[in-house]
């Protein structure tokens, strides 16, 4: 079959050519439309379900919806996680489904059983699924700019005019609005009115919602023509609300505005927005799941210029986060990076092979590699992003390696030939090389196979690389048995190729220094053993972790408060905070933060819950070297604010946190159980065990109680008197003290809630409730149209209660999350989890886990232990069938463990992490490490014809490998020099593994050029 192809190229070169340039334009297209990222789509096939209950409390919410919910839910085939989030007036339901589920399915599914399960739940419930979007779909923030507007002004704008025209855009799965006032008609109703009037508030709420109505009526006919009937009484502006008839007594209309007061206010808020020490508004895109980010956010810039043009006279639009501006850095850098590798790359092409024609034949191969890549990649929708571009820096110094071979072997033949056909020359050149060259490509793509099969996170973020280097890897092998021959037959001339003199110099320097190595072997075996014992101990010394932190650019601050804290106060702190930060911190260039729940509950965080955007300035102008000084500085700021948690965080990373463990942080410490005061208990016990251990940062705990819950209890007998039930109560002081939407009135096409608001006591010394005498003092209209104060018919006491109940396949658990600096995360779990075994005992029935990062570095581990070794079994199999020899096959495979120690000593020295990209490197390694064996042992067998002695045999043939050896291991390294030195975000994640290369092959050459000859000539020796 490859001598097939390489006849057919050589014959039908014309036809060849014009399929190759027509592929390359088909490459050009391609990577100009595929998406572009700054991660792979690591989400899982996730549907979440957000409800709202106003006025009930998690407790309540857990009993009447959430069991109810999850106990339905979890019968869904292919489901893998389900989680909930449990709060005052919100419920937030998410479930995880198996790699490769369909999303359209996954909905359909939870669909049905909600629809199934809706009739049974409270009847004032709201929400529904969430858009079809995943954590990472917060791509582009914005706040509404106006100094005249207020804030309702500056919401309504942002709700009717902006939000609906950007939910237009291609690709948008909807609009989050927050902050500012959502307006709304408030009815206040007059107690004393009411009574006098003797109207109940259900009559009240009966005669607005039933008046409030347009309806079909049905045809009449007159004549030859067709009449529609309807019926009209929606209310048209705020003073046909007012006149509404409520009530007629005594041959008196009661109106509305006759028992309360009705006026435009807001209705109540259950988060807020502040921006540089005031309140503002702010929308947030949510990008529809596998769309391309980039693009998305390219169409809602575009879009928002457009909007930004209509919108009132001073009204801006003021960007604070934008997902593109991380992912145009991120992929500058990775292209940069291949840029320069490129360069590095030729340039040692022209060093060794001393030719400027067959170094640009073997160059061309790079950019037709990568534009044939960019083919495969756009056919497995792989997005262009750190880690599938990240792959193509890997392999671009092996990309090289087959057109190298081919391209050497036919300059050979060429300045040899005396006689043949030019084209059957090259044609016999091509075939002598054809086998090994499929064999060493087969083996480079057997060596990644075992990234193609991660589970989890580190699958979704390693697989595209595995994917890329092996597009690369079989474009590269095509190229050079077609295209590279035909090249070659048009560029490379027959007479000898003049040999460069930094190659003869080098084989001068190798024939001596090889001939004392194989005649006094000892001091190169000490210096090899010693070197392989030195890195089996610094192995055992290295951190390990997950994956390096991605510089993202801006941080999120996230802080936690007084659980009992208002909205108003909670929002008051932020900006505080704010102006604080910004007088101090010139670095930030400005602040939005958000506390409480979203508009669309994606994200329900509590009163007391702050997340704190913040966009830095370019690093340049900083006074400090380093982001983590930055961050330093900004917490020993905030210690001015005490009794708040603190934690620091980047939105893609809180996102990810979120998304593996429900909670932020490197690593997550959950406790399962069922009693809550237990819970929480065990989790400030891990809390403050996690605090005293080195490294630990940002601890915090889930914070379940810490809930005043005021119990409101019917006395019977009264309430029996007066034909009082605990419903009708707990309807009656919703209305008064929530505030409850009962109806809409229609503004042009938006529809302007009306809401009942606190109820106005003529009599009473405030109108606000703020305390528990207030409380008691309430009057409350019974059924029987009799004002009694609250305490007379109910029994008030107060009890703390959990402000939030986490689950997790349909168990109660409670969370401890951590982040760790100057410390790999998988030692300080393994300190936690023996301080928690020796000092903290576990009731029956409570279990623990640790989640986050170090449960993906666990798990990647193991897999990568189960299939490494197969990978190397595979490999064994295919040096055995190309040698036909055990002994020999060992010997190339024993040139592995000698490639691993350089990349051990090289992290060790570079103070890296064992990590998931480190890993990666020194499986890169296993392949290299294998080819260059095959390369020098090959030419071993080959030269067993010549009568010569066997040292000079291993002498002779090793030094004419020696050009193939080092071309092949420099153009590796060099090809990854850049990522070492790269600087911009997305630098670091590739680093650990360029650094584990490059380590890897310095000792892995010495040991092909040395030990290797010396260890066959034993080995030849023994069989003799």
């Amino acid at each position: 079959m490859l001598n097939f192809l390489i006849k057919f190229s050589l014959t039908q070169r014309l036809f060849v050519c014009i399929f190759v340039v027509i592929t390359l334009l088909v490459g050009a297209k391609s990577w100009l439309s595929i998406p572009i990222d700054a991660f792979p789509e690591i989400s899982p096939t996730q549907v979440k379900i957000v409800l709202k209950l106003p006025g009930m409390n998690a407790l309540e919410i857990e009993s009447q919806v959430t069991r109810v919910i999850e106990t339905e839910l979890l019968g869904i085939p292919s489901q893998e996680m389900l989680r909930s989030t449990t709060k005052y007036a919100i419920t937030d339901i998410t479930i995880d489904f198996e790699e490769g589920t369909d999303i359209y399915w996954a909905r359909q599914q939870v669909n049905e059983r909600l629809v199934n399960i809706l009739p049974s739940l409270p009847s004032n419930i709201s929400g529904g699924m969430a858009p079809m979007s995943t954590p990472l779909s917060e791509v582009f923030m914005f706040t509404v700019e106006n100094p005249t507007l207020s804030l309702t002004q500056r919401r309504e704008l942002l709700d009717w005019h902006i939000r609906p025209l950007l939910r237009t855009v291609s690709g948008v799965a909807d609009v989050n609005s927050l902050g500012g006032y959502v307006k709304a008609y408030e009815i206040t109703p007059d107690i004393l009115l009411m009574q006098q009037y003797n109207i109940s508030f259900n009559e009240l709420e009966t005669a607005i919602t039933a008046t409030n109505q347009n309806g079909g009526v049905g045809r009449l006919v007159k004549g030859n023509d067709t009449l529609i009937l309807r019926t009209e009484g929606k209310f048209e502006n705020i003073d046909s609300l007012k006149n509404a008839v409520i009530k007629t007594t005594n041959n008196k209309v009661i109106k509305l505005h006759n028992i309360a007061t009705v006026s435009i206010g807001s209705l109540t808020r259950y988060g807020g927005v502040s921006k540089n020490g005031e309140e503002a508004v702010q929308g947030l895109i949510i990008a529809l799941k596998n769309s391309n980010t980039a693009k998305v956010v390219e169409n809602v810039k575009s879009k928002l210029q457009t909007i930004e043009a209509s919108l009132p006279t001073g009204t801006k639009i003021n960007v604070f986060y934008d997902r593109s501006n991380l992912i145009n850095t991120a992929i500058n850098t990775i292209t940069n990076a291949l840029s320069q590798a490129v360069i590095l790359v030729i340039v040692l092409l022209a060093i060794f092979l001393g030719d400027i024609r067959s170094s640009l034949v073997v160059a061309l191969s790079l950019p037709m590699s990568a534009l044939m890549t960019f083919i495969l990649m756009k056919e497995f929708d792989l997005s262009a992003n750190l880690m599938s571009l990240g792959g193509l820096v890997i392999a671009i110094g092996m990309l090289v390696d087959s057109s190298v071979v081919i391209v050497e072997n036919i300059v050979n033949r060429l300045s040899s030939n005396q006689h043949l056909p030019r084209l059957h020359v090259i044609y016999r050149a091509c075939k002598e090389v054809a086998t090994p060259v499929f064999s060493g490509t087969i083996i480079i793509i057997i060596v990644f196979s075992p990234l193609l099969m991660l589970s989890g996170l580190e699958g979704k973020l390693f697989t595209p690389v595995a994917l890329t280097i092996v597009f690369a890897m079989l474009s590269a092998l095509l190229l050079s048995l077609t295209i590279i021959p035909i090249l070659a037959s048009l560029l490379l001339k027959n007479e000898p190729v003049k040999q460069p003199k930094i190659v003869t110099l080098l084989q001068h320097f190798y024939s001596k220094t090889l001939r004392k190595t194989i005649n006094k072997p000892a001091a190169i075996l000490v210096l090899s053993v010693s070197t392989f014992i030195i890195s089996i101990i610094l192995f055992q010394g290295l951190g390990k972790s997950f994956m390096p932190v991605l510089d993202e650019g801006d941080i999120i601050v996230q802080l936690e408060k007084s659980p009992s804290i208002s909205l108003s106060s909670s929002v008051d702190i932020d900006e505080q905070i704010e102006k604080t930060l910004l007088k101090s911190t010139p670095e930030i260039i400005q602040i939005v933060a958000r506390t409480g729940s979203d508009e669309l509950g994606l994200d329900p965080m509590g009163l007391n819950e702050t997340d704190v955007f913040m966009e830095l300035a370019p690093k340049s102008t900083w006074r400090f070297n380093t982001k983590s000084e930055l961050i330093e500085d900004i917490r020993n700021t905030l210690t001015n604010y005490p009794g708040m948690n603190i934690g620091f965080t980047q939105p893609i990373q809180m996102r990810v946190s979120e998304m593996l463990t429900g909670g932020t942080g490197d690593i997550s410490i959950k406790v399962f159980g069922n009693d809550i005061a237990i819970l929480t208990s065990l989790a400030e016990e891990i809390s403050g065990l996690a605090n005293k251990i080195q490294g630990a940062s940002d601890v915090q705990m889930a914070l379940i109680e810490g809930g005043k819950y005021v119990n409101i209890k019917l006395i019977p007998e009264v309430a029996s008197q007066f034909g009082l039930s605990t419903q009708a109560l707990s309807h009656y002081l919703k209305y008064q003290l929530e505030g409850l939407q009962i109806s809409s009135l229609l503004d042009g096409n938006h529809a302007i809630p009306i809401v009942f608001n606190r109820a106005k006591e003529t009599s009473s010394t405030a109108d606000e409730i703020s305390s528990i005498h207030a409380l008691k003092q309430k009057l409350i209209l019974m059924p029987s149209n009799v004002l009694l104060p609250l305490e007379q018919v109910a029994n008030i006491s107060m009890k703390n209660g959990p402000l939030l109940i986490e689950r997790e396949k349909g168990n109660r658990f409670s969370s401890v999350s951590a982040n760790v600096v100057n410390r790999d995360v998988v030692s300080f779990v393994d300190e936690l989890n023996m301080k928690i075994q020796n000092e903290i005992t576990l009731p029956s029935g409570y279990t623990l886990t640790f989640g986050g990062e170090f449960e993906s570095q666990q798990r990647a581990t193991k897999n990568l232990l189960l299939l490494i070794p197969i990978a190397l079994i595979l490999i064994f199999i295919i040096l055995f069938t190309t040698f036909n020899s055990l002994s020999k096959s060992s010997l190339i495979i024993a040139n592995i463990p000698f490639a691993l120690m350089g990349g051990v000593i090289a992290l060790y020295v570079s103070n890296e992490y064992l990590s998931v990209p480190a890993s990666v490197g020194f499986i890169a390694l296993l392949g290299i490490a294998v080819l260059n064996g095959i390369v020098m042992i090959s030419y071993f067998e080959q030269t067993k014809q010549f009568a010569e002695s066997l040292h000079n045999r291993i002498i002779d043939g090793a030094k004419r490998r020696l050009r193939p050896v080092l071309m092949t291991a420099t153009t590796a390294m060099f090809g990854l020099l850049p990522l070492v030195f790269a600087t911009g975000p997305g630098a670091e994640i590739q680093k650990p593994l360029a650094i584990v290369v490059i380590g890897g092959l310095i000792t892995s050459t010495v040991t092909t050029l040395y030990l290797l000859p010396l260890f066959y000539c034993w080995l030849e020796k023994r069989n003799a």
